[in-house]
């Protein structure tokens, strides 16, 4: 379950897309699935997906603004300037997989101090949630467009981020498939590194397999030491539950909640 639409379960074919750093499908790729413009595997699956004519002509009008893609083929990704971008001096959280943006905008609200870069790779979520802020005239988030690994590598340096969210990131729950989880132990590293002291790494999963996994990783990194519940933190950790969560904690999935502080 993808509390929000988001990375989790999104099966099915999607035309190779240059704002991503796709190459198109050839015979080569055909016969080697690795072969792409991405030097790893990554954790997300291809989809096909549209937006609406409202939601199109908000992307012209904000895009430009408040997105930008984490590479094209042409550009790789480069540094962000999170006090240019958001005219101010705040801390920065980042969001990786933020789907249609239910829990990044409820969060960014609650926080209006908090400056929240928020990372997906389906077009359609970030419609959906670029449509919303502009609806709630919401100030503090931005926009990135792609692979959540190429955005902690390349725009963001050493101790430069408050928190780093990961909401129920896609569990590839099959075991031949593991290799693509996004919090792989070479990830935690880079998630502590740009963590600032006091940094907060807030997961969450419903997947039981994934939520083992990702608990002995965060523990194992001395960086990052565990957070007890109801212990404070630099940002919120108080996550809100959506409707596609209440359906699945009512089909008896539990959710577990992860917070580690970089010490």
């Amino acid at each position: 379950m993808r509390d929000d639409g988001g990375m989790r379960a999104q099966c099915g074919a999607e035309s190779a897309d240059p704002a991503l750093g796709e190459a198109p499908a050839t015979a080569d790729t055909a016969a080697n699935p690795d072969s792409h413009l991405y030097p790893r595997i990554t954790s997300f699956r291809s989809r096909r997906s549209t937006i609406s004519d409202g939601q199109q002509q908000t992307w012209e009008r904000l895009w430009p603004l408040l997105g930008v893609q984490v590479r094209t083929p042409d550009n790789p990704a480069k540094a962000l300037d999170t006090t240019d971008w958001f005219g101010r001096v705040a801390p920065v959280v980042l969001e990786i997989g933020s789907g249609t943006g239910t829990s990044t905008l409820a969060m960014a609200k609650a926080e209006p101090d908090v400056d929240v870069v928020a990372v997906e790779v389906y077009r359609r979520g970030l419609a959906q949630l670029l449509s919303a802020i502009d609806r709630d005239h919401v100030t503090n988030i931005r926009l990135v467009r792609g692979d959540g690994v190429d955005v902690l590598e390349h725009m963001f340096g050493s101790g430069s981020l408050t928190g780093v969210r990961v909401f129920f990131p896609d569990p590839w729950p099959k075991a031949r498939h593991h290799k693509r989880r996004l919090l792989q132990p070479s990830t935690v590293v880079l998630i502590a590194d740009r963590l600032r002291p006091g940094g907060i790494l807030h997961a969450a999963t419903d997947h039981p397999g994934y939520a083992e996994q990702i608990a002995e990783i965060g523990d194992a990194e001395p960086r990052l030491r565990r957070v007890p519940a109801g212990t404070g933190t630099p940002i919120s950790v108080d996550r809100p539950i959506t409707k596609y969560e209440t359906k699945a904690q009512h089909a008896g999935s539990a959710v577990t909640e992860l917070v580690w502080e970089r010490a």
